[in-house]
């Protein structure tokens, strides 16, 4: 099964919002991750990957990811079928 990686940056604080992104990803993906791993770094890091594969980090994507396109990149790698309901609404 997938693992979802999301390193943060220990000297900017952001545990808190790596942790909220790990919990609203395990919420919508609860059967179909293996683990969502919170991994401290430094330097203003805040990269997520996917069994290795980037799908987020901050500095060349422009900030932090918005919950509904980083549930919308995870869906697309793991189950790209599936709907994520209002997600996926305009």
């Amino acid at each position: 099964m997938p693992r979802v990686a999301i390193e943060y940056c220990t000297q900017c604080r952001w545990l808190l919002r790596a942790g909220w992104m790990a919990q609203e990803l395990l919420s919508t993906f609860a059967t179909q991750l293996s683990e969502v791993a919170l991994i401290p770094g430094d330097g203003g890091v805040f990269r997520i990957t996917l069994d290795g594969d980037q799908i987020w980090e901050r500095r060349s994507d422009g900030g932090f990811p918005d919950i509904a396109l980083l549930k919308q990149r995870v869906r697309d790698r793991i189950d790209p079928g599936r709907d994520l309901g209002h997600i996926d609404r305009d």
